[in-house]
């Protein structure tokens, strides 16, 4: 064998040798990775088959578990308020006479929301701010008695609030409210019992508690038909209303013994 053909199989020879070297650890390495990862997820298979998927909930949870969690969030008072109210007979001078300036008579004497303000003593620090906006907001804002009731009726409807509701029904009607439209703001849709103002006051209502906002075909179509204040004046009693509402909903305020002969939504 020539010289010239030695060399390069010597070569080659050496070459194959030294990958043999360094590729049969590797792999050794490689196989020894992947048996421990095997097995690991064996374990894991087994823990898992120990649940069996015949008690599993949707959400994945043993029945055991969600079981617990469905009692934990079950346990409320029966059919009482979650938080009693504090006597109304502990409320300052000061939010009395705020108070007294309250429009009509709706709201006073027996029809007076005693639970609710009862309610929100609990921070007295904030109460009597709250009660001066609310208070002046009636009393100053440019839509009149008449629909800011309607507007209230419309928001206790969409959120399903007694509360509200029989408490703004004598208000309505004190304020030139009759049955029929009384009844109309507790529709689906709204019929053409009402003015054309109180027609676009009531279906901006709906846009704000429906879609958290006023969508731009319906801002288009009805912003032209008010002032701007009134505008401001519909948002601002739309947030008062919801709060109320959110408020005896999720704390289950109950109704002043006067207000249950109120026939409710």
């Amino acid at each position: 064998m020539s010289r010239e053909t030695k060399w390069p199989r010597i070569l080659i020879a050496a070459t194959g040798l030294i990958l043999l070297v360094v590729l049969i650890p590797l792999c050794s390495y490689i196989t020894k990775d992947q048996e421990v990862k095997q097995n690991a997820q064996d374990q894991k298979d087994v823990i898992t088959a120990g649940v069996n998927q015949s008690k599993m909930t949707n959400e994945g949870l043993p029945i055991e578990k969600a079981a617990i969690m469905e009692k934990a969030v079950k346990i409320i008072p029966g059919n009482g308020a979650r938080i009693q109210p504090l006597p109304i007979s502990e409320m300052r001078d000061e939010w009395i006479k705020t108070l007294e300036r309250l429009p009509g008579a709706g709201l006073k004497g027996a029809y007076a929301p005693v639970n609710v303000f009862g309610t929100l003593m609990y921070n007295p620090r904030t109460m009597g701010s709250f009660l001066d906006y609310w208070v002046t907001s009636k009393l100053e804002m440019g839509l009149s008695g008449r629909e800011q009731e309607l507007i209230i009726l419309r928001i206790a409807y969409h959120y399903k609030c007694n509360y509200v509701w029989k408490h703004h029904v004598p208000a309505a009607k004190e304020f030139g409210a009759n049955d029929t439209e009384i009844d109309a703001t507790k529709t689906s849709l709204l019929p053409t019992v009402f003015s054309a103002r109180e027609y676009v006051l009531l279906n901006l209502t709906d846009e704000m508690v429906e879609h958290r906002t006023i969508r731009d075909d319906a801002w288009t179509k009805w912003n032209g038909s008010l002032k701007r204040s009134d505008l401001v004046d519909l948002v601002s009693i739309v947030s008062q209303y919801v709060f109320f509402s959110l408020l005896n909903n999720s704390i289950r305020i109950e109704l002043e013994e006067p207000l249950k002969k109120i026939p409710g939504l």
